[in-house]
C-alpha cells in the first residue's frame, strides 16, 4: 500500500529489516549504545552547528506524546505559555496546556491565511508572565508552514524562546535552531525521518533544560527532566519499544546519508510534481502557494465529489489519501508526499487519481440524486402528516359537527295502516 497520508509513512526495506534485530534488555549496555547513538544522530541531523548547546531526549510514544512532554515540562510555576493557534494541532497544544493547568495566552489566526506576527509583540509587552511561545511549524491539517522565523525574531528580541511542534516538519522543512531561537522542538520517528511511528523525541537547549530540572512535576511519564537525568547517565526511566528504536536508528542513518537538505529537496520535487498534475486537472488548492509546505497539499473536493468515494476507489488501486479535519472534514482531501516514496509511485498515484475521477463523479451524482429523492419523500411525508394532523385537530374541535344552536330535525312519524 502506498501511503499518501501525513504519517505513518512508507519506510525502506532497510528500515523494515531493522525490526528483526536480536531482542535485548533495555537495562543492558547494548540498549545504552543504541539510545546514545540515536540521541547523537538527532543532534547531527538537526543541530549540527550547536551540538554543545542542545540535548536530544527520546520517548516511547507518538509525536503527540513528545509535544505534550515539552509543554508539561517547560513552563515554570506562575508563568504562561503563548499559543499560536491556526489549525488542529495548535488547538491540541491549547488542550494539553489546559489539561495540565498551564495558563495559556492564545493568538488565533485564520486557517488559510499567513499568520500575522504583529500581535505577538503586543501580547508579549502586555503580559510579562509569558515564558515561551508555542507554534506548529507545519500545520498538517491544512498543509501550512507557519512563519516561525519571524515569530522567533520577536521572541528573541523580547527575551522569550520558542516551543516548536516539529513533528511534521523536522527533515521536511528548513529550520535553524539558533536563528529561530529554539528552546524546545518536538519530533517523531514516523514522519519525515521515515521510521515507524512510536518513538518521539524533544531537542532542548541545555541551559533551559537545567532550569526545567527545578520546575514542578506535572506528569509522571511525560516529564522531560526525568528523561534528561536518566539518559545523561546512559539509562531510560521507562520501558522503551526496543525494536522501534532499532528501526528509528536505521532511519536516522538513512537521513544522514541522504542529507537533510537533500531530503527536503526531494520532498519539494515530489510536491511540485503532484501540484502541477493537479493544477492541470483543475483541482483547487486550499492555500495560496507561499504558504505551502514541502510535504503535504490540501485540495478542495470538486463539486459533486464525496471523499469516501475518492478514498475507497484509490485504496482499491493501492493508494491511501487523507481527509480534511475539523470544520474542513467535508470539504478537503489531503495528499502527503513524505516517506520513502519513489518518482514511479508518485506518478502511479497521479494516473490512478485521474483514472478514478470519472467514476467518483458518477457515484457522487448518483448519491446526490438519491439524497434528493429521499429529501423529496421526506418533504411529502411531512406535508401529508401535517395535513392529517390538521384534520384530526379540526375534528377534535368539532369543526365537522352541525352549527351550534340548531335543533336536530325530528324523525318523521311512520303510520301503519290498519
Amino acid at each position: 500500500m502506498i501511503l499518501l497520508n501525513p504519517g505513518p509513512v512508507n519506510v525502506s526495506e532497510r528500515v523494515r529489516q531493522a525490526l528483526m534485530r536480536p531482542d535485548i534488555c533495555h537495562r543492558e549496555s547494548e540498549f545504552t549504545d543504541l539510545l546514545q547513538g540515536i540521541r547523537e544522530k538527532l543532534i547531527r541531523a538537526f543541530a549540527p552547528n550547536y551540538s554543545s548547546e542542545y540535548v536530544a531526549l527520546v520517548i516511547t510514544g507518538s509525536g503527540t506524546a513528545a509535544v505534550e512532554a515539552a509543554i508539561t515540562s517547560c513552563v515554570a510555576p506562575g508563568r504562561r505559555l503563548m499559543v499560536i493557534k491556526n489549525g488542529v494541532y495548535s488547538q491540541r497544544i491549547s488542550q494539553m496546556a489546559a489539561a495540565h493547568k498551564i495558563q495559556a495566552a492564545e493568538l488565533a489566526g485564520e486557517w488559510d491565511q499567513r499568520f500575522s506576527v504583529e500581535p505577538v509583540t503586543v501580547a508579549l509587552r502586555q503580559n510579562a508572565a509569558i515564558q515561551a511561545i508555542a507554534v506548529v511549524q507545519h500545520e498538517t491539517s491544512t498543509g501550512m508552514v507557519n512563519p516561525v522565523k519571524d515569530i522567533a525574531a520577536i521572541a528573541k528580541k523580547m527575551g522569550r524562546y520558542l516551543l516548536v511542534d516539529g513533528v511534521s516538519s523536522l527533515a521536511g522543512e528548513e529550520i535553524d535552531f539558533n536563528a529561530y531561537n529554539i528552546g524546545l522542538i518536538a519530533g517523531s520517528s514516523g514522519k519525515c525521518i521515515q521510521g515507524f511511528p512510536g518513538v518521539g523525541f524533544v531537542i532542548v537547549r541545555r541551559d533551559l533544560m537545567e532550569q526545567m530540572v527545578n520546575y514542578e512535576r506535572r506528569s509522571v511519564y511525560l516529564h522531560l527532566p526525568a528523561y534528561y537525568k536518566e539518559q545523561e547517565e546512559g539509562s531510560i526511566p521507562f520501558t522503551p519499544a526496543v525494536q522501534l528504536y532499532y528501526a528509528f536508528d536505521e532511519a536516522l542513518n538513512e537521513l544522514l546519508e541522504e542529507g537533510v537538505s537533500n531530503r527536503i529537496a526531494r520532498y519539494r520535487k515530489a510536491a511540485r510534481t503532484i501540484r502541477n498534475y493537479m493544477r492541470a486537472m483543475r483541482m483547487r488548492f486550499y492555500l495560496r502557494e507561499p504558504l505551502w509546505s514541502s510535504t503535504l497539499t490540501a485540495f478542495r473536493l470538486p463539486e459533486g465529489v464525496y471523499y469516501d468515494h475518492l478514498h475507497d476507489l484509490l485504496r482499491e488501486r493501492g493508494y491511501v489519501i487523507y481527509a480534511g479535519q475539523a470544520q474542513l472534514a467535508e470539504s478537503l482531501f489531503r495528499i502527503a508526499n513524505m516517506g520513502a516514496l519513489t518518482d514511479a509511485q508518485i506518478d502511479g498515484f497521479l494516473k490512478a487519481f485521474e483514472a478514478v475521477l470519472p467514476e467518483v463523479q458518477k457515484l457522487g451524482a448518483e448519491r446526490a440524486g438519491e439524497m434528493e429523492r429521499l429529501q423529496r419523500d421526506r418533504t411529502e411525508r411531512e406535508e401529508r402528516e401535517k395535513a392529517e394532523a390538521a384534520i384530526a385537530e379540526a375534528e377534535a374541535a368539532g369543526a365537522l359537527k352541525a352549527p351550534t344552536g340548531e335543533e336536530p330535525s325530528a324523525k318523521p312519524e311512520v303510520k301503519t295502516q290498519a
